[in-house]
């Protein structure tokens, strides 16, 4: 029995999952074949993933294709009530919320793995996290699965490295038509859609510090630019601040940034990008947003620790009042910006990536032996079916290599 909070939702869920549906041709395409061919047939497939729309929309291709689905959140913020009314009454198990406590979040993700999967895919790494710790008598009946971010990876690489990786886990955060996609245009549109609909502040002439030069800090200063700001990268590694100098940023250590801010968005994936050192120094009137999986890039212990008072004052926007009489405004809790103040990536982002997903566990599922306990790539074909599909969807068509072309490219000894 799914663990919802009002089934009344449901038709306006419906009505999110059409329109996302709408506009997903990818997923369309994949969701006929697998459909026809029952590929997941008497699987059972545990799903974390931000629930929206679009997260429904692969769902029900896997319940589609012959799969039992059970779908949970992977940030309480992120969670659609109606989505999840939406998907309940069509018959998957869904375990979410919106705000759900900390406790009630672990509820839901060990209820979503109590029906015994044989296949994950995953956004954050925690069903794999409870698969290896608190729920290690489930790990060996599972085949594999696929992680969405960047942060899942970096713990999913961790484990392998320590040996105790139990089963494959395919890295869909690195294929191509992923991060080129996702991570920079979705993140960088989805995060100034959160911003700018949660505040309803102009970004054109703003100072924005962009902590991060990944895919994700890209694509949020590329936005960012193209709204008017001035754009400052603060990094650790120093290629990816010389890439950042070169795109024409300036590029400074967070020490300094910290009191020329406006705007803050962290892209990291890692703790304590912005401390009571920086909170120390910023401006009256700063927004602090986050980008990165989990709430814990801005310590908002060190702000309450600063603070006399804290309220919200508008939906989605926490100030703090510090003794001095600045106020520091935080976003979405500390939270992903795009998914708890918005409504998380363009659907047509999504559509590549939760192919790229249904692909891809797919493909795990088949070869779940051979692969073995690491974690692995995406296999190309994976990644140019998927931009094929897509350019098809868009009317392009592409030149092809002729017999000749292919030989000289492939040859080392040319004519």
């Amino acid at each position: 029995m799914s663990i919802i909070r009002d089934p009344g939702l449901a038709p306006l869920g419906k009505q999110k999952i059409e329109w996302a549906w709408q506009n997903m041709p990818i997923l369309n395409s994949l969701s006929k074949e697998f459909s026809a061919k029952q590929v997941f047939k008497g699987k059972k497939i545990a799903v974390s993933v931000h629930l929206e729309a679009k997260t429904a929309c692969l769902a029900k291709t896997l319940a589609a294709a012959g799969a039992q689905v059970a779908v949970t959140g992977s940030n309480p913020l992120s969670t659609q009530d109606a989505i999840a009314a939406a998907l309940a009454e069509e018959g998957l198990q869904v375990f979410a919320w919106h705000g759900a406590t900390k406790d009630e979040y672990f509820e839901h993700l060990n209820r979503t793995l109590d029906f015994g999967p044989d296949l994950i895919i995953d956004d954050g790494g925690d069903l794999v996290n409870l698969l290896h710790t608190e729920r290690k008598d489930l790990a060996d009946g599972v085949l594999g699965g696929c992680e969405e971010t960047t942060t899942g990876i970096i713990r999913l690489r961790a484990m392998e490295k320590d040996g105790v990786l139990r089963f494959p886990m395919m890295a869909v955060n690195d294929a191509y038509c992923k991060h080129l996609f996702d991570n920079r245009y979705g993140t960088g549109q989805s995060v100034w859609d959160g911003i700018m609909r949660t505040t309803n502040l102009l970004v054109a002439g703003k100072t924005v510090i962009v902590s991060g030069y990944g895919w994700c800090g890209r694509g949020v200063a590329m936005r960012a630019k193209g709204l008017g700001a001035k754009v400052i990268i603060t990094e650790v590694d120093a290629v990816k601040a010389l890439e950042a100098y070169c795109d024409g940023y300036e590029v400074l250590p967070m020490d300094e940034a910290a009191t020329r801010g406006d705007i803050f968005v962290t892209t990291t994936g890692c703790k304590d990008i912005i401390t009571a050192e920086h909170f120390k120094v910023m401006k009256d009137g700063a927004i602090l947003s986050n980008a990165g999986h989990f709430n814990v890039e801005i310590n908002l212990n060190d702000l309450e620790e600063l603070s006399v008072s804290h309220k919200e004052v508008r939906p989605g926007i926490e100030q703090y009042t510090l003794h001095d009489g600045r106020r520091i405004n935080v976003l979405g809790e500390g939270r992903l910006v795009n998914l708890a103040c918005g409504d998380g990536h363009p659907v047509e982002i999504m559509d590549m990536s939760f192919a790229i997903q249904a692909l891809a566990i797919k493909y795990v599922m088949e070869h779940s032996t051979e692969l073995g306990p690491k974690v692995h790539r995406v296999p190309e074909s994976i990644d140019n079916e998927v931009a094929k599909v897509k350019l098809a969807s868009l009317g392009i068509t592409i030149d092809e290599l002729s017999p000749e072309q292919e030989q000289y490219v492939n040859s080392w000894q040319v004519d």
